[in-house]
């Protein structure tokens, strides 16, 4: 089925594609907000170029995928602004790390990670640089032999939030293999950050079985990569794929905002 009020153009053959004939400074009509959805689900990260978008419309178009959601840990790398539900991630030559340099999937520690996550950068690095990756955790279940998916169903894994935020954050079981709540598509849910263990293994087995599984997911084959331009928006969902930010642009500057969007409920077993 065609687009016939927006473009689509997809950037790799398993993940991405870049939105066009749209103006996100503006209401969508519900014509557009359904292909929109519909691109979203299928290309599972969408991006957008010369939008020069404020709070107000960032909520907006997170607000027709779903209720909007905050920040589960206290992170020292991104900020809270004056309002709540948007958070400023801002890099410059005082920065010490990044936020999210490992492929990972966003607050997998949550009883119910977020449906997906709203990036819009306003100021990029000048001779580029600071790119976002993003990987498709349906091609990387795909491509598992049968024998590994058929060992894989049924296994749970423990997401554990104080690895990366302290104190305080969730942890939380999710199997190990869910089933997108749209599509209905398979996908690997473990990551590097959140992901301690597979609960069902023996120790040493479920910790090769992990580091194996996170090795797969970062494969180069079902991975895009993201060249930001200013006033650019990626737009993930969280449910099915991975992203990692490349750190190569210090002392220059990145900075933008970023909103989440609340899953309606916590991840079914495949």
């Amino acid at each position: 089925m065609g687009y016939e009020t927006i473009s689509v153009t997809p950037v790799s053959p398993h993940i991405g594609a870049e939105i066009g004939d749209v103006d996100l400074t503006r209401p969508l009509d519900p014509r557009q907000v359904e292909e929109l959805r519909r691109a979203f689900v299928e290309h599972q990260v969408i991006f957008f170029r010369e939008q020069e978008i404020g709070f107000d419309d960032q909520i907006r178009l997170a607000g027709y995928f779903g209720p909007l959601g905050r920040h589960v840990g206290v992170s020292t790398i991104s900020k809270t602004t004056d309002n709540p539900l948007v958070r400023k991630f801002h890099y410059d030559e005082t920065s010490t790390r990044v936020s999210g340099e490992n492929f990972h999937s966003d607050q997998s520690c949550a009883p119910i990670p977020p449906l997906g996550s709203i990036l819009y950068n306003h100021t990029v690095p000048p001779n580029g640089g600071g790119d976002t990756m993003f990987a498709s955790m349906y091609a990387a279940y795909d491509a598992l032999s049968a024998r590994m998916k058929a060992y894989l169903e049924g296994l749970t894994a423990t997401h554990d939030g104080t690895r990366v935020f302290g104190p305080g954050t969730p942890v939380s079981v999710h199997p190990v293999i869910t089933r997108h709540p749209e599509s209905g598509r398979k996908v690997i849910f473990v990551n590097t950050d959140f992901t301690a263990r597979i609960n069902e293994l023996p120790r040493e087995e479920g910790e090769h079985v992990l580091k194996f599984l996170i090795a797969h997911c970062a494969r180069a084959e079902w991975t895009c990569r993201f060249r930001w331009r200013a006033h650019s928006i990626a737009f993930w969902d969280n449910r099915c794929t991975h992203h990692k930010a490349i750190w190569d642009y210090w002392p220059n500057v990145r900075s933008g905002y970023r909103v989440q969007i609340k899953a309606s409920a916590a991840p079914v077993a495949g």
